[in-house]
């Protein structure tokens, strides 16, 4: 799934708790991750928030599991203190030799929030995230002990053990969608994700990212044809969605969802490859691209040469899926570098 100039990096993501089974949950979790890592995928996002099962103890399944997929773990100030994410970080690489990557989260759910009593604005989580995550990179980096006050934390003389080897350093990703979070991606080192818009809006703009990730879900085969009618099977109209989708609308102060919601309202569902149905039916949270393996080549190399070189996928339903997502990237990749 890549090519070296410029480098592609696919990551998929971890079925969620919630939506599945408890009695085959750690199974799932398991084949996934197996799939993902035949499918040379880097990483794989472990979603957390408030109704889900712990995003470290999911992501040790994966490492015990796989031989190279790196977790990519969702993490919250709200939820743990920055030096237990140095130290899982740490942790992980004494016991398993395997390079974490961590998803930074600033918010969350608008009720997730208020019941953890965090009533912290939308810009200033991302003022919390930076202090956060800069103690978490000096605790990984520093063979000192580190001294840090800031006004969300302070730490003094503290020192990480065991030490983390420089070659299993973190990597950092970050919600991109707003001001706030850019200037965030920016001030800590860490890659901006965002939601994309159809590639076509980013061919004229100028200050592109030099290094940015996209979210993105992925239907292709060999036929246009093909695709949507496994698109189409997957996510039919759910009534009850769209009204779920239309509540979380009016609660979340999600800068990317409004963006989206927006898009839609202008511009229809669909737009050639790009499709928004699935997030408008409260089914996903990210665009669709569904096509030939051809016509979503074309769409993900124009996003390759805007800046975008990181795709994370949504949860693949079979390992058959991801074959041919694998396609399409395969396809993209030859004509970025022609």
């Amino acid at each position: 799934m890549a090519s070296h100039e410029p480098q592609i990096e696919v990551f998929s993501t971890t079925p969620q708790s919630k939506d599945r089974p408890r009695e085959t949950y750690v199974q799932q979790v398991i084949d996934v991750a197996r799939w993902s890592e035949e499918a040379g995928c880097t990483a794989i996002l472990v979603y957390t928030d408030n109704s889900l099962v712990d995003a470290w103890l999911v992501s040790q399944i994966i490492l015990q599991n796989t031989k190279k997929l790196c977790p990519l773990v969702a993490v919250q100030p709200v939820y743990m203190h920055p030096y237990t994410v140095a130290k899982m970080v740490s942790t992980f690489a004494h016991l398993y030799q395997r390079r974490i990557y961590l998803n930074l989260v600033a918010g969350g759910f608008k009720n997730d929030l208020i019941a953890l009593n965090d009533n912290t604005p939308h810009d200033d989580r991302y003022l919390r995230l930076v202090e956060y995550t800069t103690i978490i990179r000096m605790l990984l980096s520093s063979p000192d002990p580190v001294t840090f006050a800031g006004k969300y934390y302070k730490v003094q003389a503290l020192r990480m053990t065991p030490a983390l080897p420089p070659e299993l350093f973190p990597g950092f990703l970050i919600s991109g969608s707003s001001e706030a979070g850019l200037a965030a991606a920016k001030a800590i080192g860490a890659m901006p994700v965002q939601y994309p818009k159809p590639s076509k809006e980013y061919e004229a703009a100028a200050g592109n990212p030099d290094r940015a990730g996209i979210r993105v879900g992925i239907i292709a085969r060999p036929t246009s044809a093909e695709a949507w009618s496994v698109a189409i099977e997957r996510f039919p109209g759910d009534r009850k969605g769209q009204l779920a989708h239309q509540l979380a609308m009016r609660l979340s102060d999600s800068v990317w969802h409004k963006q989206l919601s927006e898009m839609t309202r202008e511009n229809g569902d669909q737009q050639g490859v790009y499709w928004m149905w699935p997030f408008e039916n409260y089914q996903t949270f990210c665009p669709y691209l569904v096509g030939s393996y051809e016509e979503v080549a074309d769409e993900l190399s124009r996003y390759v040469r805007s800046g975008y070189q990181t795709f994370i996928l949504d949860i693949p339903p079979a390992q058959e899926e991801l074959k041919h997502v694998r396609a399409a990237f395969e396809h993209a990749s030859r004509a970025v570098a022609l």
